[in-house]
């Protein structure tokens, strides 16, 4: 009796271990494997359950407390996730409530701040429970090494990328930065995506922001992305914009060298 395998084997299957993307995945007949199938529907699963699992604002306050971080909580105007999901201009602004809530701390706390910090769930909560603290540990630490002032980390509910500047606008900050799960891939359910804006109003549209993407353990580390994000911030602040006419020029280590002293910019504009 042939005792051979039904499945054909793709070629290129070695290149698998390179890249988490759906390559050589072999035919069984015209079709794909049943195993490939699965496997799949599993990461379809896995993005959908993403979009819809809910924000535990509770327990990343607890855990921004425990590091003496004070936090303050807000909703966007979209009241629920079904609203949020249709509806995503409400989910640009805040709520009237929300409003009065930052003009009250700013009245107790006057002055104005260089940089707010907003958290958002986004299309992913996942992300924004597996990488906030992370992130924050890294970036804040570097952050106060450069003496910016910022004010309490704002936690907001079925927010989008566009509240930030609100947020930053009625806190009075010189910058925003906008932590917020992105919408999620076959391959990435948790990528936390990094939106920087200077000069924060409502109505600024994507132009004027910065963005950091794909802030993950299987993506840009968190030390790369506090490295980017503190070189945009300082590059705004000297040059006083944002957007597309603030470019990542930031320098990193190069990979193939051992020599620490040995660095290149941003390889999409090439050698330095």
């Amino acid at each position: 009796m042939d005792q051979h395998t039904p499945t054909t084997d793709n070629p290129w299957l070695a290149l698998r271990s390179l890249t988490p993307a759906r390559i050589a995945l072999g035919r069984s007949g015209i079709s794909v494997p049943t195993s490939a199938q699965l496997d799949f529907q599993f990461a379809h699963a896995q993005a959908r359950d993403a979009v819809h699992l809910p924000f535990d604002h509770a327990g990343l306050r607890s855990q921004l407390s425990d590091r003496g971080r004070e936090s303050l909580l807000l909703h966007s105007a979209a009241s629920d996730r079904d609203q949020y999901l249709q509806r995503p201009d409400l989910g640009r602004r805040l709520n009237e409530a929300s409003v009065e809530q930052l003009r009250e701390h700013v009245k107790a706390n006057p002055g104005g701040v260089d940089l707010a910090i907003v958290v958002a769930d986004g299309l992913s909560a996942l992300a924004v429970h597996r990488h906030t603290l992370p992130f924050l540990s890294r970036f804040e630490e570097q952050a106060a090494a450069d003496g910016w002032t910022s004010a309490p980390v704002v936690l907001v509910e079925q927010g989008r990328v566009a509240i930030a500047d609100e947020v930053g606008q009625l806190l009075g900050a010189r910058m925003t930065v906008m932590l917020i799960g992105e919408r999620p891939g076959l391959s990435s359910p948790d990528s936390l995506g990094l939106y920087f804006t200077f000069a924060p109003k409502v109505g600024l549209t994507d132009a004027y922001r910065n963005c950091i993407s794909n802030v993950r353990l299987e993506g840009l580390s968190y030390g790369m992305a506090a490295h980017r994000l503190l070189y945009l911030m300082r590059e705004a602040c000297r040059r006083q914009l944002s957007g597309v006419n603030l470019k990542d020029e930031a320098e990193v280590l190069s990979l193939d060298s051992s020599d620490p002293s040995a660095k290149r910019g941003n390889f999409l504009l090439g050698e330095q």
